[in-house]
């Protein structure tokens, strides 16, 4: 009887001993792993409810957006898997190391799915009465460099007429600089929203990078004796997706489809909605300018497309201040400061699958194409002359520089518009030239750039507009 008792005493201390052993374990990997954001996730675990962590959030500016509790975690929908067309592999798949998901990368899956279904809009009661129905929305897409986004915040702010606006916020990449900078806008109403199948939430996986993807320069034949996942999906180089630069071209279509179709405070909208980016700068009189073109559009030219606020050569104001010109769009000229309407969106959604299965990894070369292959009719754009918005970023995806200078771009762009100061808020608008009724059309990419392969880019991005 002794033995039997004393064996259970062993075994009971044997398994209390395992626990705290397991308990130990974890508790330290988990303080390895919450490297990311380590304050966030703790205010997130702190929080006990959506409602006060959104008035910590509304107290505390640096972390605006960046404590809210997820009270109920959304399910986000299944990342598409490139089809399984060699079941041979599958056992040489399986020997390729699985993506592992950290509990930080889980939670801020979470924290972004909830803010895209909260669509909280800051400011809201303060500029209620400067803004009325169908007045502009100005849509900006953020990925993550604060120093030229707070020089648009700062020209945002000169603006006249900015207090009417409502500025959206699309973010891929959670950062709190960049919310400390959203934060600083106290001049008109503003919303963030998250395109939730960025890179940072998906470091390991698509569509992130996966470890199981083929490397970019890889033969087509050896990466099918490899059996990477993708290896079926090169691109019309014979290259392999590469996440960084397919991110740009889903967000830009995500945001697109988000902004007309779920944002709630925009269900009605039949005003016009301005797409710009972090490193543009925007003059003074960009809002008043719209309301002429708009104007202009109704009276003079009803079958234009897009308004845009300039193109990237910088042409003197005078005697251009108060002219446009209608013209074929191209996305080389027009792709900066593009305003358009929702009938315009309307028929470009209708060309979801041109769009996402056109391999070029650029979101206006892909526009190019859809306007003479898809579109009802080539995209005609009223463009003004002399230019409103401008190119600040002097490095980027498609720059080679190593360091960037958005003071001395501020510099550039601050004398041009001082020097033409007297030219800016004109009266009327003129068109200066007119693309003729019978023109040659719409333009044709001459080149396409690849890297937009992978059929899993294609789902992925046709799926949009089924998300809830």
């Amino acid at each position: 009887m002794r033995f039997r008792i004393y064996k259970r005493k062993v075994v009971i201390l044997t398994l209390v001993v395992v626990i705290c052993g397991l308990a130990f374990w974890s508790s330290g990997r988990q303080k390895k792993d919450s490297g990311s954001f380590p304050k966030e996730v703790e205010m997130v675990r702190r929080s006990n409810s959506v409602s006060s962590s959104t008035s910590s959030s509304l107290n505390n500016p640096v972390q605006v957006l960046a404590t809210p509790a997820v009270s109920r975690v959304p399910v986000p929908p299944p990342i598409v898997q490139a089809n399984e067309t060699h079941p041979e592999k599958v056992k040489d798949k399986e020997k390729l190391p699985k993506p592992n998901v950290d509990n930080t990368t889980l939670v801020y899956r979470g924290i972004v799915f909830q803010l895209n279904f909260d669509q909280t809009v800051r400011n809201e009661e303060k500029f209620k009465t400067a803004r009325q129905k169908d007045d502009l929305v100005v849509v900006v897409q953020v990925h993550n460099r604060p120093d030229y986004l707070k020089l648009l915040v700062d020209s945002l702010r000169k603006a006249r007429g900015v207090e009417s606006i409502l500025l959206i916020f699309s973010h891929d990449y959670w950062s709190p600089e960049i919310n400390k900078v959203v934060a600083s806008v106290d001049f008109c109403q503003v919303l963030q929203i998250f395109f939730p199948f960025s890179i940072q939430l998906y470091p390991q996986e698509f569509p992130g990078h996966d470890p199981r993807d083929c490397p970019r320069d890889i033969p087509k034949k050896d990466a099918l004796k490899l059996g990477c996942i993708n290896a079926e999906y090169p691109d019309s180089f014979g290259h392999y997706r590469e996440a960084k630069f397919s991110q740009t071209k889903h967000h830009w279509w995500w945001k697109l489809h988000f902004v007309w179709d779920r944002v709630r405070v925009l269900k009605e909208h039949k005003g016009l909605v301005l797409l710009i980016e972090e490193d543009h700068f925007l003059s003074p009189d960009f809002i008043h300018l719209l309301k002429l073109m708009s104007a202009l559009k109704r009276e003079q030219c009803s079958d234009c497309d897009i308004l845009s606020l300039g193109s990237y050569s910088h042409i003197g104001y005078s005697s251009k201040a108060n002219k446009v010109e209608v013209k074929a769009w191209k996305s080389t000229e027009h792709n900066m400061g593009m305003a358009l309407s929702r009938e315009t969106y309307q028929k470009l959604i209708q060309c979801t699958d041109t769009f996402c299965t056109y391999d070029d990894y650029n979101w206006d070369w892909s526009l190019q194409h859809l306007t003479v292959s898809c579109l009802p009719s080539y995209w005609k754009v009223m463009v003004s002359e002399a230019p409103r918005i401008f190119h600040a970023g002097d490095c980027g995806m498609h720059h080679k520089k190593t360091s960037c200078m958005p003071a001395s771009q501020k510099t550039k762009i601050e004398n041009i518009l001082q020097s033409s100061g007297n030219q800016l808020f004109p009266k009327n608008l003129l068109i200066a030239k007119r693309l003729p009724s019978n023109g040659a059309g719409g333009v044709a990419p001459h080149v396409k750039n690849g890297g937009w392969g992978d059929i899993r880019d294609h789902e992925l991005c046709k799926s949009y507009i089924r998300l809830q």
